[in-house]
């Protein structure tokens, strides 16, 4: 989402010349050469060793005992509309700190909490106003690195108090309609928890607020949609929290298993593409894979002793406000490693379906024998994560890697050495993580039982989609169909995607060509879902405009 702004070309020459000095000055040659090369991304290389990635936010934490941003105290809110004005602050602030995503966790349970201690309760237009202030900050300030605006989410959808069921359809509301002129919100990315006696069947306490999200997620691409009771989530009731982007923490052999206060440290992800083709044996594969993840394993590791002798006064807000777990007790110039322990270090990959090509020539949405030799593939690497857990007692973790960036630069690198190979490399990109290649054309329902059975072993974030012709609308039974497939067969985090088209001259949405149908315009503003959030077409990388024309609509 970086604008062609000064800052933001700022921004891209700063990381450039940051990046150089990592990969020459910084990184030992085997992990500079592997990243180089392309057996490997090291994610946010410009900030190596700067900061760590992304974090779930105790929000309640912070309103209830007031904040300091650099200049002066913020003191606990009184009024529902302050507490919205200081959620935003707090997820701006943090992000100036971190390189990766932010979010609250159980938005609706911690605005519903404050609430409960303010003089006055608000009433239900309050409650709006307020929501509504908070979704036009988060898409108004520019306050990121790059002139961009925070990357956040807001998990909500379990509180069945008063209050925070006000929360939770203030906010919905807030998103069915839109912003100045209708537009729809590129951030917060919202994910409605769903649980069984909460919200997800009809009777439950919540179920009319399910009902309205899918509703809203029809017309919006949000909220997306968090299981609860998937088998790898259902052990934590409802603390599982996911990053738009799918990121998920919950694991942890330092301290609470919960997602509040921590987060991700960083991710590498492998080219499991290029281990393919150089080995085009599946007994071979699996012995290079080995080699390359702990080569991964081992950067990470590295990552994390600079990252360790970070100061807590380097990340002010972050360490000095106590937003992390076990940040509590550090002094100003006390290391954090100790307290980034709670976070986890992520080993992802990309490019399963290109993968399985090369191997047996077909993917898992064509065959059965793809199918399972794909889950062998994961399942052995998340057998090796835990591995690497137990053996550095720190929270290694499987992540199926979003890669926006990453997508085309490795297809890039291995079109240079083996051409182009039908299928493989001949498009601009690799197939993100564990999805079926998007221009296959087959049954949603297959898709999301094929993909689904993955998201057991990637427990540091997954994520499914399906790609729809056009917005449900107010068809949210057709919404709902999907959303309880995708509970049926075990996936932890999914989306519902489609083309969302809006003139900017009469505001008219739908699916447009060339022109707008009502009034002609040709300013027309295309959001699509790209990596979990949304984006505008036009700030899309070549590889993902590829990849967006290859897209096809799943049937049912």
């Amino acid at each position: 989402n970086i604008s062609n702004s000064p800052s933001a070309k700022m921004l891209q020459i700063a990381s450039a010349a940051s990046k150089r000095y990592y990969l020459t000055n910084l990184l030992p040659e085997e992990f500079s050469q592997a990243h180089i090369n392309g057996m490997i991304h090291i994610h946010d290389l410009d900030y190596y060793g700067k900061t760590i990635n992304c974090l779930q936010i105790d929000l309640y934490k912070l309103l209830s005992q007031g904040f300091n941003t650099g200049y002066g105290y913020i003191r606990p809110p009184k009024r529902i509309a302050s507490a919205a004005a200081q959620a935003a602050i707090i997820l701006q602030s943090n992000q100036n700190d971190m390189f990766g995503g932010q979010s609250f966790p159980h938005f609706d349970r911690a605005m519903a909490q404050i609430i409960a201690e303010m003089p006055q309760q608000p009433d239900e237009e309050e409650i709006f106003q307020a929501m509504e202030g908070l979704i036009y900050n988060l898409n108004t300030m520019h306050s990121r690195a790059g002139a961009q605006v925070p990357f956040s989410t807001l998990n909500l959808g379990t509180d069945t108090s008063k209050m925070g069921r006000a929360i939770t359809w203030a906010v919905l509301r807030a998103f069915e309609r839109g912003l100045g002129r209708g537009e729809s919100p590129i951030f917060p990315n919202l994910v409605f928890r769903l649980k069984k006696g909460v919200n997800l069947n009809p009777g439950d306490p919540n179920y009319d607020l399910f009902q309205y999200a899918m509703r809203v997620a029809g017309k919006r691409l949000n909220p997306t949609f968090s299981f609860m009771d998937a088998s790898f989530n259902a052990k934590y009731g409802d603390e599982v929290a996911y990053m738009g982007c799918r990121t998920r923490v919950i694991g942890n052999r330092h301290g609470a298993e919960v997602s509040a206060g921590r987060g991700n440290i960083a991710p590498v992800s492998l080219n499991l593409p290029r281990l393919a083709l150089q080995t085009r044996d599946v007994n071979l594969f699996f012995v290079e894979l080995d080699r390359l993840m702990r080569l991964a394993a081992r950067q990470l590791l590295h990552r994390f002793e600079i990252l360790g002798n970070l100061r807590a006064k380097d990340l002010p807000f972050l360490m000095g406000q106590k937003l992390y777990m076990g940040s509590e007790e550090l002094g100003p110039d006390d290391p954090i490693k100790e307290v980034i322990k709670n976070g986890t270090l992520s080993i992802g990959f990309i490019g399963l379906a290109e993968t399985l090509i090369a191997l047996i020539g077909k993917h898992h949405g064509e065959d059965k024998e793809a199918q399972e030799l794909g889950l062998k593939i994961i399942s052995h690497m998340s057998k090796r994560v835990k591995q690497f857990a137990e053996e550095f007692d720190l929270n290694f973790t499987l992540y199926a890697t979003p890669a926006e960036g990453l997508s085309g630069r490795f297809v890039k690198l291995d079109r240079e050495i083996f051409g182009i190979i039908p299928r493989i490399t001949d498009k601009e990109y690799y197939t993100n993580s564990v999805h079926i290649p998007v221009n296959y054309v087959m049954s949603l329902f297959d898709k999301l039982e094929i993909e689904g059975a993955y998201h057991q072993y990637l427990d540091a974030g997954h994520i499914a989609y399906v790609e729809l012709e056009s917005p449900p609308g107010d068809n949210y039974e057709a919404v709902e169909e999907i959303v309880r497939h995708m509970s049926e067969v075990d996936i932890g985090y999914g989306g519902i995607n489609y083309p969302i088209d809006e003139c900017r001259h009469c505001g008219f949405s739908g699916i447009i060509d060339d022109s707008c149908p009502n009034c002609g315009g040709i300013d027309i503003r295309r959001i699509r879902r790209i990596t979990g959030y949304l984006s505008t077409e036009d700030r899309f990388n070549n590889a993902k405009l590829a990849e967006l024309r290859d897209r096809r609509a799943h049937c049912r």
